[in-house]
Formats: C-alpha cells, sequence, structure tokens
C-alpha cells in the first residue's frame, strides 16, 4: 500500500464516525453544560456521545434521563454501583460504535473545543493524541503538583520517553490500540497513566496537544497521599511488564557502587581484615541476583513479543 493510500485510509477513519466517551460519578453540577458543549462540536463525521454513570448517588442519574430525552446523539450507560474510572471507560470503549474514541472528564476542566485537533492527529496517522495540561491557563492545585512532576520525571526516565503529561483525561484514540491492552488496564484513576506507559514503550504512534485545564466544577475524587503511591507502584509495574531492564539497571549499578565502595572499605581501611565483611558478601550476591533477574525479566519479554 502506497503512503497517500495510507493517508486517505487513516483520514478516513475519523471521517466514518467519532464516539465520545464522558465518565460520570457525582458531577450533577456539571453534567448537563458538558453533554451540550459536546453535542454541539461540528466534527465533520457523525457523532455518539457515551456517558457512563458509574453508580452516581447524587441527582447526575436524573439530570441524564432528562439529557438523553432532550440530545439526539446520547446514549446513557449505567453501572449499578461505582466500579471506577477506568471501568466506565472500559465500558465505553467496550460500547462504542466507532473505531476513533475520544474521552474527556464530565467536571468542566478541559476544552471542548480542542477535540478537533486531537483527531486531526489521529488523521495524521497517530494512534493515540493526548491533551497535555501545558498551555497558558492551567489551574491544577499546588498541593498536587509536585507529586505530578515526580510522578512524570519517574515515567519519562522509565519510558525513556519525555512525556509532557501523563494522566491527562482528554484524548483521542484508535480503539484497537485500547483493545491491545485492555487485559491490563486498571478500573481506576490510573488507566491513563497505563495506557500512556504501555504505549510508549511499545512504540506507539502518539501525539501530543498543547491545552489549557479549567477549575474543576463539583469536588476531586483524587486522594493525593494513597493515589500518589499508587501511581509510583504503578508505573514501575507496568515499565517492568514492558521494559525490565529500565528497572533493574538502575537497581544493578546502585548496588553495584555499595558493592565497590564496601569492598574498598573492607580491603584498604581494615587492618588485618583477614575476610570480606558480610555486608560486602551480602551486596555482591544481591548484585548478582538483581542482574539475572533482569536478564530473565528481559528475555521472557522478548519471547512473548516474537509469539
Amino acid at each position: 500500500m502506497s503512503a497517500d493510500q495510507m493517508s486517505k485510509e487513516q483520514a478516513g477513519l475519523t471521517a466514518k464516525g467519532v464516539t465520545l466517551v464522558v465518565p460520570v460519578y457525582d458531577e450533577e453540577g456539571g453534567i448537563e453544560g458538558v453533554v451540550r458543549r459536546l453535542a454541539a462540536l461540528e466534527l465533520g463525521a457523525p457523532l455518539e456521545l457515551l456517558v457512563v454513570n458509574d453508580g452516581s448517588t447524587d441527582g447526575t442519574r436524573a439530570k441524564l434521563s432528562q439529557l438523553e430525552r432532550e440530545v439526539a446523539c446520547l446514549r446513557v450507560i449505567e453501572h449499578g454501583y461505582n466500579r471506577g474510572y477506568g471501568a466506565a471507560l472500559k465500558t465505553g470503549f467496550r460500547e462504542a460504535a466507532y473505531g476513533v474514541v475520544v474521552i474527556t472528564d464530565a467536571d468542566a476542566t478541559y476544552p471542548e473545543d480542542r477535540i478537533r485537533d486531537l483527531l486531526d492527529c489521529i488523521d495524521r496517522g497517530a494512534e493515540m493524541a493526548v491533551g497535555a495540561r501545558t498551555g497558558e491557563s492551567v489551574h491544577i492545585p499546588l498541593v498536587r503538583r509536585p507529586a505530578k512532576w515526580v510522578l512524570r520525571r519517574l515515567a519519562s526516565y522509565l519510558a525513556g520517553v519525555r512525556i509532557p503529561d501523563l494522566n491527562s483525561g482528554l484524548r483521542a484514540f484508535r480503539r484497537e490500540l485500547v483493545e491491545t491492552y485492555v487485559g491490563i488496564l486498571p478500573d481506576g484513576f490510573s488507566f491513563t497513566t497505563t495506557i500512556t506507559l504501555a504505549s510508549l514503550t511499545n512504540h506507539h504512534q502518539v501525539e501530543y496537544v498543547t491545552i489549557d485545564y479549567a477549575h474543576r466544577s463539583g469536588s476531586s475524587k483524587i486522594r493525593p497521599i494513597q493515589d500518589t503511591l499508587r501511581f509510583i507502584s504503578l508505573i514501575i509495574r507496568t515499565v517492568l511488564y514492558f521494559n525490565p531492564l529500565r528497572v533493574f539497571y538502575p537497581l544493578f549499578a546502585c548496588l553495584s557502587l555499595l558493592l565497590a565502595a564496601s569492598f574498598y572499605y573492607d580491603v584498604f581501611l581494615v587492618e588485618n581484615a583477614p575476610n570480606l565483611s558480610d555486608k560486602t558478601v551480602v551486596l555482591f550476591l544481591a548484585s548478582v541476583q538483581v542482574l539475572t533477574l533482569g536478564l530473565v525479566a528481559d528475555l521472557i519479554d522478548k519471547k512473548a513479543r516474537l509469539r
């Protein structure tokens, strides 16, 4: 297939239709404005709007019932109980009618008018286009910024690629990308972090579009300390799954430095020392084990990719 034919095929993917997925949990105050703005978008393609009500306990369900009668392209999917942000998104992807899916939040923080820019990236061949919250007007609470900076730097190092925004909730996807990794995508807030790392460590084409980020309506569901610790664990676990040497090599390097320092101390600074100290032996064994585990994990990963 020629490059021109591929370009036409990619451009036609969006033209066939776009599904917008909005996960909702207790967003009675902001959901109507978000739905009406999304339904009014001119995307030059058939539009399907799926709102997944993830067990809301306020007046969100009643508001959505009214909107479903008034907005022709809207379909509401109900979860009987709160299953989580990622679970709501997976329901939306599973029910989507089209091959291009856009996700956004129900709290009115993301600029819906930039969705067309994300779709342009998909038409150019991107498998995922992310709205990076790096614009001139970005309202992220100060208490969350240090943790987000650390998480982004850690993820960028482990993935081996600069990541402008690790967990933005405004994205466009080719649906098959999510279907490829749905087995490892979590049901919680870390859905976007996981799909970002899975895509980058497996060299999928990911593009970023600079966007602003407004003050949210309603209250945040994020728990800063618990979710930060969970995100760190998730980042390391996901990279271990796809690129284990990015984790094991730094550990091996640190242990080797400690081993060298301990060996130097035993040999040159301890007078009449007949043997190496216990800590030097332990560091040597730990270094060998970490390196061995890393190489074995890398071999398993490479073998899995060849299947």
